[in-house]
């Protein structure tokens, strides 16, 4: 029978459990010589067991699917697995007949069923020792917290110390640190500015690698440099000396939430910006001020494009002027048309009060008729329709009487008839004040604000020139 050989340490650091997979080799060709045990492939592996994922773990297994190997050899079941995932295929496999073998020397299986249910054992107790001893150190974490001591490894400007077990400054870069948040408060710094001001400083993070936009960041925003520490959500304080002032941390907290960018003041405004695409390309339109007067041209986001004209405000502003004159009403035909919406809406309400008030009477006429029905049920159909069945029929004939489909339910509001004439009357009310507002445009010195527009635009294609006004 031919065997596989795995190996495995947990850590993947080469400086740690050096002589672990050593020395499991070692022990089972020593073992395989002396059980005569043919030896056909040979697997090392530094990964932890506690996940799924093991890349030679995986190849091992496809080698003898392939039926390359029919056993495996290794120290204990825990270097297989300390997962339900792997455990649960490696015992898969021995049901299916693909593993005819596992030989470990410190552990007794057969392929029966009071193997496996050792070998599940075995399984089981690996991955409650992985869980158990997960448990164990995020209590002691817990703990370290509680006393104000960080846990893990000091964040740039303080160093770990061996000896104490707790966190110390770094003397070299802590005056550095502290410029870095001096810098940024002002509010005239960017991150990218900050990581080329580091680089030439020399700030380098504690594994002496130069610092990025990303370690910036997460710099300007650690709370650990005044004192505190963040562990699982929770705030705690720390027995560590402050850095930085809670006062100057702020600050650069107030310089943050505005994104790290320099906030440019807006010297020009331009009525028209947001109102007009580029009947080339599709991009928008931006507008430039040069000598004295606002100019509109394509942005040209989406690469090169036809129109390599500008297009002046004022001549804008005339063309804005030509579409008001033809769309708008003046004020006497504006009135003779509200005056006719206004006669039909009220006829149309009226009508809608008729034709409810109608519909109100058949619906006590015949509710009437089915009452006596009902009334009478028992004598005319006991004797041929059973009592219960008629009675379900008369429920549902008064439930599910019906109305025509233009008319208002009984408790709809006559309202809902005269829909029409209201619509067309909002159609027509933005039309009345153009007249009105054309003349404005007219006298105004500078163009009105863009809302004026937008109430009667929803695009405007630049073209050359001119503008295509819909």
């Amino acid at each position: 029978m031919r065997y596989v050989l795995y190996a495995r340490k947990s850590t993947e650091e080469d400086d740690r459990q050096v002589l672990s997979v050593e020395a499991q080799i070692t022990e089972l060709k020593e073992f395989a010589a002396k059980e005569k045990l043919e030896i056909v492939y040979s697997f090392q592996e530094s990964k932890t067991a506690k996940e799924p994922g093991r890349t030679k773990f995986a190849g091992m297994l496809e080698l003898i699917e392939k039926g390359k190997a029919e056993g495996i050899l290794s120290w204990h079941p825990d270097r297989l697995a300390r997962n339900s995932v792997d455990g649960g295929k490696i015992i898969h496999m021995v049901d299916t007949g693909f593993i005819k073998s596992l030989r470990f020397p410190s552990f007794w299986f057969e392929p029966t069923p009071q193997g496996l249910f050792m070998l599940n054992i075995a399984f089981g107790q690996s991955k409650y020792f992985v869980d158990n001893l997960r448990e164990n150190v995020k209590r002691g974490l817990r703990q370290k917290i509680r006393n104000g001591v960080w846990p893990g490894w000091a964040p740039v400007g303080y160093l770990n110390n061996p000896k104490t077990r707790m966190i110390d400054v770094d003397e070299n870069k802590t005056p550095k640190l502290r410029k870095l948040f001096e810098l940024y408060a002002k509010g005239d710094q960017t991150l990218y500015s900050l990581a080329n001001w580091s680089k030439e400083n020399k700030l380098k993070s504690n594994n002496g690698k130069d610092l990025r936009v990303g370690g910036i960041h997460k710099i300007l925003q650690n709370i650990f440099y005044i004192g505190l520490m963040k562990f699982n959500g929770e705030i705690h304080e720390g027995k560590h000396k402050a850095i930085i002032s809670k006062k100057l941390f702020d600050a650069c907290q107030e310089v943050l939430s505005k994104r790290g960018k320099v906030q440019e003041v807006r010297k020009h405004h331009f009525a028209f910006l947001g109102l007009m695409k580029c009947k080339s390309c599709g991009c928008s339109i931006t507008g430039e001020r040069q000598k004295g007067h606002n100019y509109y041209r394509c942005t040209k986001k989406k690469g090169i494009c036809q129109e390599k004209h500008y297009l002046r405000e004022e001549s804008l502003v005339e063309q804005m002027q030509n579409f008001l004159q033809k769309v708008s009403l003046s004020s006497q035909d504006s009135e003779k048309v509200l005056f006719e919406l206004e006669k039909e809406e009220i006829q149309a309400k009226e009508q809608a009060k008729t034709t409810v008030q109608n519909l109100k009477v058949k619906l006590d006429e015949i509710t009437k008729q089915l009452e006596k029905l009902l009334q009478n049920r028992k004598w005319h159909f006991e004797a041929k329709i059973p009592y219960n069945l008629v009675a379900a029929e008369g429920g549902a004939n008064s439930q599910n009487l019906t109305f025509p489909i233009w008319c208002p339910r009984e408790d709809s509001n006559p309202q809902a008839l005269a829909d029409i004439p209201l619509m067309a009357r909002r159609g027509v009310e933005p039309l009345r004040p153009c007249g009105h507002q054309l003349l404005r445009l007219k006298r105004l010195p500078v163009p009105p604000p863009r809302q004026f527009y937008g109430n009667f635009t929803g695009q405007v294609c630049h073209f050359a020139t001119s503008a295509n006004i819909k």
